[in-house]
């Protein structure tokens, strides 16, 4: 590391393996640009690196990926990669495959995720509404979070049905799949709505291909008016799953809960409004007013 003041300005040369990487701290006032407008990025080049770094191992397909192909997707010199997965790996949150020289994410962010699931109050307040309606229906009853484009399972009951569902805790699904996909969107503000139904590619039947907007259209009008979307064995054959959107303070959708399970498709119509009525109890307890999207 070097350091050099010349003109107000402190520079740090930060060394890797490509060379020396420059960093500027101008004292106040003194960092505008020529219009002189701040010019100023609370931003470490390095940190931003190392957290892509960490996205991209986390969104790949391969579990385990070479230094090369993290250098070519993130856009770092292959040099600088290897210091920053090397520093990683120190802190166990990145592993290395010492035969196959490939990396992957380190469990101790494991423990720093469930730090987080722990101090969410959240799981506490879904929980008893979850087990009440797992063991009413002996299905699976699960809270997905939406964040971003996906819906993660942050708590679940699992019924006592003959046929087990598991879902793993802080599995993701994407936001537009099957019932929560289509309970989530018929609920969203229309101008959100319009912007997702113009993608390319939605999964509300897994297979883009199979959307016909019309009659996807047709279900979103039809949950709103019940409070539950459906899916009769479209994501995988045989499992039921139904849904109801979650709401918040300020009446900001955050989530939904599912319901999964090998029952006929017959009892949707009697596990359709247990599965609105838990989700309406559970977002009246995070402040939402809930008679803007429920049916009385």
């Amino acid at each position: 590391m070097r350091i050099k003041f010349k003109n107000d300005v402190l520079y740090i040369e930060l060394f890797f393996e490509s060379g020396f990487e420059l960093i500027e701290f101008k004292k106040k006032g003194t960092n505008r640009d020529k219009k002189g407008k701040s010019a100023y990025k609370p931003v470490v080049p390095a940190v931003e690196q190392a957290s892509r770094i960490l996205l991209f191992l986390e969104e790949s397909p391969h579990f385990k990926v070479t230094l090369t192909e993290i250098g070519q997707q993130v856009g770092i010199h292959k040099s600088k990669a290897f210091s920053i997965l090397n520093t990683l790996k120190q802190f166990g949150f990145v592993e290395k495959d010492s035969q196959t020289k490939t990396y992957s994410l380190g469990t101790r962010l494991i423990f720093l995720a469930r730090n987080v699931l722990d101090n969410l109050y959240y799981p506490d307040i879904v929980a008893p509404f979850l087990q009440n309606l797992a063991i009413e229906t002996n299905g699976t009853a699960v809270f997905g979070l939406i964040n971003g484009e996906h819906v993660f399972v942050v708590s679940k009951h699992e019924g006592n049905q003959n046929i087990g569902f598991s879902v793993r805790l802080g599995h993701r699904f994407h936001i537009t799949l099957g019932a929560h996909g289509k309970a989530i969107l018929a609920f969203m503000p229309e101008a959100e709505r319009e912007r997702i139904l113009a993608r390319n590619k939605v999964y509300f039947y897994w297979d883009p291909s199979r959307v016909n907007m019309r009659l996807l259209r047709e279900e979103l009008t039809r949950c709103r008016e019940l409070g539950f979307a459906q899916d009769i064995g479209e994501i995988t054959p045989g499992i039921n799953v139904v849904s109801a959107p979650l709401f918040s303070h300020h009446d900001k959708i955050i989530g939904c809960i599912i319901l999964i399970g090998t029952f006929q498709e017959s009892l949707i119509e009697t596990y359709g409004p247990k599965v609105v009525n838990a989700a309406k109890q559970i977002s009246i307890k995070l402040g939402a007013n809930t008679g803007h999207f429920y049916p009385v």
